[in-house]
């Protein structure tokens, strides 16, 4: 008997990009939808392709994948998001390495190709991009980070040879959006570890990242891409530290969310 594949899609808002992901995955034992409560098309889209709709608060990615969990039905689960997309390959690439997995093995890890504004960038260190994706349900967790988590598993991670689109930034202006979100995240994140802010690493570090990125990591030949990400990465640590800071000036529990 065949193990059953559930894939996991959180969702918030996402009309645009929503079906794509879907058509690329619907051949799947079951499609689990997790929703932030959107206001737009995305869940009537989304009952065209399942009816497991289940919808939580967000608080930061992890929780949300964590806590969906529970309503994936399969041995194995593949998450996916929901700007992301499989080529028409990967059913028979998945259950082959689902059926064929020994023991020991508890997660499979996949490379990403990152889309800016249409075009794959393939340096910078966005390429190959592991991410882990397929896992046994009993096994595997995200690690409790307010952002940039990833699963855990207590056995062996093997590859698949497959890749993920990643179309996460169709334009700057929704590029800009998620600097806002993810560096509250990240301010967060840097108060849970307990590093407190430093001036020395709030002047030094974004330099560094945008020489890492755009000189040691080759982003210098996707063009103007590669300077774009180059400087988004100094910029994203600049404003992590300074919300850091604004976390410590203003003696809170947590990063702000704007009015």
């Amino acid at each position: 008997m065949s193990k059953m594949l559930s894939v996991l899609i959180p969702t918030y808002n996402c009309e645009k990009s929503i079906r794509k992901t879907l058509e690329s995955v619907k051949w799947a034992d079951e499609i689990v939808i997790i929703d932030s409560f959107s206001t737009d098309n995305t869940l009537k889209i989304v009952n065209e392709y399942t009816d497991q709709i289940y919808k939580n608060e967000y608080l930061n990615s992890a929780h949300q994948k964590n806590n969906s969990i529970k309503y994936c039905n399969g041995e194995w689960i593949f998450q996916i998001d929901s700007d992301e997309s499989l080529k028409e390959n990967a059913e028979k690439i998945i259950r082959a390495a689902i059926e064929t997995a020994n023991d020991d093995i508890d997660c499979f890890k996949l490379s990403r190709k990152n889309y800016v504004l249409g075009e794959w960038v393939k340096y910078g260190g966005l390429y190959p991009d592991w991410e882990y994706r397929l896992f046994r349900k009993n096994k595997g967790r995200w690690l409790q980070k307010e952002v940039h988590s990833r699963i855990d598993v207590p056995g062996e991670i093997d590859e698949l040879d497959l890749q993920i689109n990643h179309q996460g930034m169709p334009n700057i202006s929704k590029q800009l959006e998620n600097l806002n979100r993810y560096t509250r995240y990240e301010a967060d994140e840097l108060k849970k570890r307990d590093i407190k802010f430093s001036i020395f690493r709030w002047i030094l570090s974004p330099p560094v990242i945008f020489l890492k990125k755009y000189f040691y990591q080759q982003g210098f030949r996707d063009g103007w891409r590669g300077f774009f990400l180059a400087v988004y990465s100094a910029i994203y640590v600049f404003f992590s530290h300074a919300k850091l800071k604004e976390i410590e000036t203003l003696k809170l529990e947590r990063s702000p969310k704007s009015n």
